[in-house]
């Protein structure tokens, strides 16, 4: 059985092993996770990594890649990382056309998470998938009031970066149990600054939801749930939409 080459190989340009190991069909999926922030979508997208035997992109870890790599367009990624600003549209489809122009993520799959994030990432998308089309793209669908929840109850380690929540603290008076540092809410996680990166979502989002809609591969997932129960109802989608006979 053939393995797939993970990320960072696909990034550096060598032939390392996927940490995760094909799935028993060994073919290849391409799929777009969308959600709020809160939603879960890391975490899904590894978990189905693991059931898919494929591999998961962020456009963080492109980002990175590219700084890394001190690609010319990496270095202007870098000016507007250092500054805090957004990435435009058109310096972020050039760094994620880069990358599946190797070849590896287009052949072997992806599970990508974070990208697109506007309308004109999502069409520029089309394009640079025209060959190998996406299977489907997931929206993950919870309530606003449990995704507040989430996020402005999460305190992390200053230290090491430890994630709790105010339902699960750590043994002693917010003292990180992992390295002894102080627990705290991180400025971003505030439910003031939460509201306000819920309504950029929206006003972004709803558009490609509109586009994918309209291409028939929008398939909306309750993300309501313990994350096993999440992951179950995304792989069968997965299952009951793909087309086997095609790569």
């Amino acid at each position: 059985m053939s393995v797939q080459p993970d990320r960072a190989a696909w990034f550096e340009g060598g032939d390392a092993e996927c940490d995760h190991p094909p799935a028993a069909s060994s073919r290849p999926f391409r799929v777009v996770l969308l959600g709020p922030p809160g939603v879960g979508k890391g975490t899904q997208a590894e978990l189905l990594c693991k059931s898919l035997g494929t591999c998961h992109l962020s456009t963080g870890d492109v980002f990175r890649a590219a700084v890394a790599q001190g690609t010319p367009v990496g270095l202007e990624v870098q000016q507007y990382l250092d500054t805090g600003e957004l990435v435009p549209d058109e310096i972020v489809i050039r760094v994620v056309d880069e990358h599946f122009a190797a070849g590896g993520p287009l052949e072997d799959g992806f599970i990508l998470d974070g990208f697109p994030r506007t309308l004109v990432q999502a069409e520029e998308l089309e394009q640079v998938l025209t060959d190998h089309p996406l299977d489907l793209v997931l929206n993950i669908e919870v309530p606003t009031d449990t995704i507040l929840h989430r996020i402005a109850g999460r305190r992390v380690c200053v230290n090491c970066g430890a994630s709790y929540h105010i339902t699960n603290r750590p043994r002693v008076d917010w003292t990180c149990d992992v390295c002894g540092g102080q627990v705290v809410q991180r400025d971003d996680d505030t439910e003031e600054a939460v509201a306000t990166r819920l309504e950029v979502y929206d006003r972004q989002t709803v558009p490609i939801i509109d586009f994918y809609a309209n291409l028939g591969k929008l398939v909306v997932v309750d993300g309501v749930g313990g994350g096993d129960e999440v992951q179950e109802r995304l792989v069968k989608e997965i299952d009951g939409r793909f087309d086997p006979t095609r790569r």
